[in-house]
């Protein structure tokens, strides 16, 4: 969920009129331009070239989450094969070199002649030229997730090493590649008497990668995610270097996965679920309502997680929204004088999950993080319909228990609109921020940084100790409201939350708004024991239940103040983690003739003075951060609602199974 930051922040804060800059060594007319500007200044990029250059172009970036992008690149096309109707089975072993090999049963890319390159194979085209794919109209796909036929080529780019075997017609094919290019010809190794298939095993390549750190928990999440979203898939991953191995099946489809999200809920209802195709377009959607205030939604496109929604997300709202009303009012249940209930109130609690596979999906830029298809939004707000009247029918009291818990979403909406007017007009007649805030003098938010501090005690060294220039402090008293288990209105009321929300100041929920924001970074700073550890989690939910975009935009952190400080002379040594201390210790003792070092334990912030708290934690020259990212947002809100739930028992369960991996503070 987070990941260290590499920290370079004296050049932000330098004034634009003190930066250095050049311009290369050319020669500069009288303009500032460089006057030695040519042809020779253009540079062609041939083949799979410009993918070493600009791999980040086509993968996002060469860290662990572009690594494991290209696991799913060659995994999606695997899918698409599953997708069409000729495979159903998908394998996935990472290897002790860090290697890894892709393999499905499905009907193996062609090895014929290619039409228009006479002379090359099919694969050999598929593997090394750019926008070569089944996925343009020519009949090999009606619904893929891959829409520009660069994925597997920009695997084989960015391999040291890449094999692709090919069985196809009782015959074993295969062709090596080193860096995208071939370095064998296409050949057959041997016959092959089961099924079809492709098999491919690729080596990133360090050179251009930063790391071959597979992480197996990250990649059984996306293909847990991928054999509930395609029912009849058997896909599995097998890790050689720690001997783990999963697989995954689900004949239910989205009513598995609705039962899994709501596994740590209290459920008001029995999953409801249709699939169903109208017009060349497949809708398969499945719903529950729980006890929570949080409304979870997933939407996808032809496999692809539609973060930002789109307009089969927005069909299946209107028809939601509709449905619900038009049965409470026919069955009594909402009075003439009353007015509609809302989206907002009809989703509170509302686990769905909606699945579109669509044949020429159009999706918002290179992210895929959009529907735009016009079309499907009345496809599935029809299909959408039809589901929720039969089931609210049938089903009266599931039907009452559900418009009920909506009728207390209204109302406790109204609570909250009355709370956010009284908020607001307080803040225009008193534009003050909070007093326990102290901020800082600089005004460009992008070089401004918020620590959100536990206690008054560590507020106050905080304050001592910081740069006042850029850092601005807000100390919090005790734990806050754990936002999991109650509405907006009782979130508004209370006094730490509503100082979070002022300082920071972009809002909350539909409220919202990025441009307001006063800090670039907002750093939570708590103990590093159990106390502390539970005030991080609090904020965390806060933050990804009410500001989410604070968090899926990089600006929110976690400080990491030192466990340990060691003593050696007259130097003292800071330790941030119990293996570094054990190895600082044995490595004291060797240089020593066998003598304990001082070691002292940190207990919480406040024991730190000013001038320790700053090098140790907020100097942005030494100090490490941890930058909150939401990897995996499905897997994310199911520990949310484990952890600050009102069930104890799923809690209970989490602890005891970890409990032998925990270290405890003593």
């Amino acid at each position: 969920m987070s990941e260290q930051l590499p920290e370079d922040y004296n050049d932000a804060l330098l004034t634009d009129d003190t930066k250095s800059g050049g311009n290369g060594g050319g020669k500069l007319n009288n303009n500032g331009n460089d006057s030695t500007y040519s042809g020779q200044n253009i540079q062609i990029l041939e083949g799979l070239e410009a993918v070493r250059v600009r791999p980040g172009m086509y993968i996002g970036s060469t860290d662990q989450r572009g690594l494991h992008h290209l696991i799913y690149e060659v995994v999606d096309n695997s899918v698409d094969e599953v997708m069409a109707g000729y495979a159903d089975t998908v394998t996935v072993v990472i290897h002790a070199d860090d290697s890894v090999t892709i393999g499905d049963n499905g009907r193996g890319i062609p090895v014929d002649e290619h039409y228009q390159r006479p002379g090359m194979s099919t694969l050999e085209v598929v593997m090394t030229v750019l926008h070569a794919g089944g996925k343009f109209g020519g009949g090999g796909y009606q619904i893929s997730s891959g829409l520009h036929g660069v994925g597997v080529s920009v695997v084989n780019a960015l391999s040291e090493w890449c094999q692709v075997d090919v069985k196809h017609d009782g015959t074993i094919y295969r062709q090596r590649y080193e860096k995208g290019t071939p370095v064998t010809p296409l050949h057959v190794v041997g016959e092959n008497a089961g099924s079809n298939g492709t098999t491919t095993t690729f080596l990133p390549d360090l050179s251009v990668m930063e790391t071959r750190d597979f992480s197996f928990d990250l990649l059984a999440q996306r293909f847990r995610e991928m054999a509930y979203l395609n029912r009849g898939l058997t896909i599995s991953l097998k890790d050689e270097r720690s001997d783990r191995e999963v697989t995954f099946y689900f004949e239910g489809g989205l009513t598995s996965f609705v039962r899994y999200l709501n596994k740590n809920r209290t459920t008001v209802s029995r999953p409801v679920s249709i699939v169903r195709d109208m017009d060349n377009v497949k809708v398969e959607l499945a719903m529950q309502y729980n006890d929570s205030w949080a409304p979870t939604e997933f939407s996808f496109a032809n496999g692809i997680n539609t973060i930002d929604g789109g307009m089969h997300v927005t069909g299946f709202r209107s028809a939601l929204t509709r449905a619900i009303n038009d049965y409470a009012r026919k069955a009594n249940l909402l009075k003439e004088k009353d007015g509609n209930l809302t989206g907002d109130d009809v989703r509170q609690g509302l686990t769905a999950v909606i699945s579109v596979k669509v044949p020429n999906p159009q999706f918002e830029a290179q992210t895929k993080s959009k529907l735009n298809n016009a079309d499907v939004r009345p496809i599935v707000e029809t299909i959408t319909t039809e589901m929720l009247n039969r089931y609210l029918e049938v089903s009266p009291s599931e039907a009452k228990s559900i418009i009920d818990k909506c009728l207390m979403s209204a109302r406790a909406r109204e609570a909250a609109r009355a709370a956010r007017d009284l908020i607001q007009r307080k803040n225009a007649l008193d534009s003050t921020l909070p007093g326990k805030l102290a901020d800082c003098s600089e005004r460009r938010a992008d070089r401004c940084e918020l620590y959100i501090v536990e206690g008054d005690s560590a507020g106050g060294s905080a304050k001592q100790g910081r740069d006042r220039h850029f850092q601005a402090i807000l100390p919090l008293r005790g734990k806050i409201l754990n936002v999991e288990r109650v509405g907006l209105d009782t979130i508004l009321k209370n006094e730490e939350i509503k100082n979070i929300i002022t300082a920071i100041g972009v809002g909350i929920d539909e409220h919202f708004n990025m441009t307001k924001l006063r800090y670039g970074r907002v750093v939570i700073m708590a103990d590093a024991d159990v106390d502390g550890a539970h005030i991080r989690t609090l904020l965390l939910t806060f933050f990804y239940r009410h500001m989410l975009p604070l968090i899926t935009d990089g600006h929110l952190y976690i400080a990491q103040p030192p466990l340990y400080h060691m003593k050696s002379g007259k130097q003292v040594h800071f330790v941030y983690t119990d293996d570094e201390r054990d190895v600082m210790i044995k490595d004291y003792k060797a240089s020593h003739s066998g003598k304990e070092p001082e070691v002292g334990r940190y207990k919480g912030l406040g024991e730190m003075n000013p001038e320790t708290l700053w090098e140790t934690t907020m100097d942005p020259a030494q100090r490490t951060i941890l930058r909150v990212d939401i990897e995996e947002a499905i897997e994310a809100d199911k520990v949310f609602s484990m952890l600050m739930g009102s069930d104890v028992m799923p809690r209970k369960r989490f602890i005891e199974s970890h409990a032998k991996s925990a270290k405890l503070d003593v």
